[in-house]
């Protein structure tokens, strides 16, 4: 039988996740749904139904409403006239947005970094580049890499308000679903960024490790804004 697009019954949300969790339902919903969404499982523009989250997560609709009353205030959901709830679908102007902020804090994590980093991190940050190198040609397993490495700094930048806000971008950046690894060109220039914001960490160049991963984002958003001009 073919999948319908609009059923989020369709969509395998894992609803063994209530069941291996403390917490309030609703958090557990929201949870579930946003797991979907960063996994690419329910995707931009897909509508959300109250009643197809309840079936596929066997809890009533109180909680599934309060979750997605949650993805909504996190813009990650939107109700669209004659539709109902759906995922919300990025414009460029958006995409440009999110990527502004992406450079100021994926900088001020890299600046951190270079001041707090363990030789345990810094270490994790070497033997991921080197993973990085060895993935080319494989988009999904470069994405998985660079948000590995991004999270690595992100913990040695030991703030914990500021790696909310990342976490917080992430999720909307999740939104854009397809990664830019997918251009061949990318794989090198984003090798090169990498190495030259891990080596500022390295030797402790708060300033060199900001203005590299700065530029490490706004190539990320030239590649980005190509894909949209192209899809």
């Amino acid at each position: 039988m073919a999948t319908d697009p609009d059923n989020l019954a369709d969509k395998e949300i894992p609803g063994s996740m209530l069941s291996s969790r403390g917490g309030p339902r609703g958090e557990l919903v929201y949870k579930a749904l946003l797991e979907g969404i960063r996994a690419g499982r329910i995707r931009p523009g897909d509508r959300i139904r109250e009643e197809d989250v309840a079936q596929s997560l066997g809890v009533s609709r109180t909680p599934v409403r309060e979750a997605l009353q949650q993805l909504q205030a996190r813009r990650l959901v939107e109700v669209a006239p004659g539709r109902g709830i759906v995922v919300v679908e990025l414009n460029t102007q958006q995409v440009m947005e999110l990527y502004a902020m992406r450079e100021v804090l994926e900088g001020a994590a890299a600046r951190f970094a270079a001041q707090h980093a363990l030789p345990a991190e810094i270490a994790m940050m070497r033997e991921l580049l080197n993973e990085f190198d060895t993935a080319e040609g494989d988009a999904a397993e470069l994405a998985r890499i660079n948000h590995a490495l991004h999270r690595t700094i992100y913990e040695a930048a030991r703030n914990r308000y500021m790696h909310e806000a990342l976490n917080n971008l992430e999720d909307a950046l999740s939104l854009l679903q397809n990664t830019t690894f997918s251009l061949p060109e990318r794989h090198g220039s984003a090798s090169r960024e990498h190495k030259a914001i891990v080596s500022a960490i390295e030797s402790r160049d708060s300033e060199g490790a900001e203005a590299a991963s700065r530029l490490h984002i706004r190539e990320a958003q030239r590649s980005r804004l190509r894909m949209l001009m192209n899809r």
